[in-house]
């Protein structure tokens, strides 16, 4: 197993990415190999002894967090970010993990990474930790700010199948986000998506949630316009910079609300992980972005995927 990490990419890198595969070393990587992507002369100053699992790609360009995407990629193609697209797509690793420009990161997919078959658009998603314990899904939080009805059905199946997974929630539950409890309740999307969720069998739909019940635990899987799921993403990393404002981030719950416990998020509906993080990415972070594309490949999510869309196709 291979996994390609984007050490230029963030607002610390390369010296969060570095310390981040140190702990991930800490513990026996167990065949794992990782694939140090970027300025080789630069990441070697952090070894003296260069740890056996570990293996340099030199990619001397770097892609700013503000440039735009299409164009640098296609002006940059020996940016960290662009050499890992092209090793992704080659074959030749099987994972991507990036912090760097989030633009990039989608173009990136796009253009370099096939969406599976039978999936209209690709969507990210983010955990949401129950108050009683553990993780629920929300999706999407960004990728699709306008989308259909049959957007938002991929987005329960492809959640259902990642919290089976990597959560380990053996039949997950499926929300829509929405205004109220009642089937009629909503805009025209939510509508005509409940009607969708409703009479798929392939998930455990239980109707409609409210935001007052995102925490609860009441869906495993919540499912929502990205533009939505987007504003409740920026509310929970608000509620935790609160927390520590207020010195209570220690609390079990609030710790759980830090972005560095899950990392990053993948981006779900393509047939190879990519793995986008938080630009501010710190050690742990990454640390838990290379456990997770781990998780992703040890637990074949992606043919999950997949094998559920052909039986979607010809049912």
């Amino acid at each position: 197993m291979v996994i390609g990490i984007d050490m230029m990419g963030g607002d610390y890198a390369p010296q969060q990415p570095l310390l981040g595969v140190d702990l991930f070393l800490k513990e026996p990587p167990y065949g794992i190999e990782l694939h140090l992507i970027g300025d080789e002369a630069i990441l070697r100053k952090h070894y003296v002894n260069i740890p056996p699992a570990v293996k340099f790609i030199h990619a001397p360009e770097v892609i700013g967090m503000q440039e735009p995407p299409t164009r640098a990629l296609r002006e940059k193609p020996n940016s960290s970010m662009s050499v890992g697209f092209q090793l992704l797509a080659d074959g030749k690793i099987d994972a991507f993990i990036s912090a760097g420009n989030t633009g990039v990161m989608m173009v990136g997919v796009f253009y370099t990474i096939k969406a599976i078959e039978g999936v209209i658009r690709p969507t990210i998603s983010t955990v949401i930790p129950k108050v009683q314990g553990g993780y629920g899904l929300l999706l999407d939080v960004g990728l699709q700010a306008d989308c259909k009805p049959e957007n938002l059905l991929q987005n329960a199946i492809l959640g259902s199948i990642y919290a089976q997974n990597i959560l380990d929630i053996e039949n997950p539950t499926v929300g829509l986000v929405n205004i109220g409890e009642e089937e009629g309740k909503g805009n025209l999307l939510s509508q005509a998506a409940y009607k969708l969720l409703k009479e798929n069998e392939n998930i455990n739909f239980i109707g409609n949630i409210e935001g007052r019940e995102l925490l609860t635990g009441k869906a495993d899987v919540m499912v929502c316009d990205g533009f939505t799921g987007n504003v409740i993403l920026k509310l929970g990393e608000s509620i935790f910079d609160i927390a520590k404002t207020r010195h209570i981030d220690e609390d079990d719950y609030f710790k759980r609300l830090n972005y560095e416990t899950y990392g990053g998020t993948p981006i779900l509906g393509v047939d190879k992980p990519v793995i986008v993080g938080h630009g501010i990415s710190t050690a742990t972070a990454f640390k838990n972005m290379i456990l997770l594309a781990v998780k992703m490949i040890e637990t074949r999510l992606l043919e999950k995927m997949k094998e559920k869309f052909v039986t979607e196709e010809n049912s």
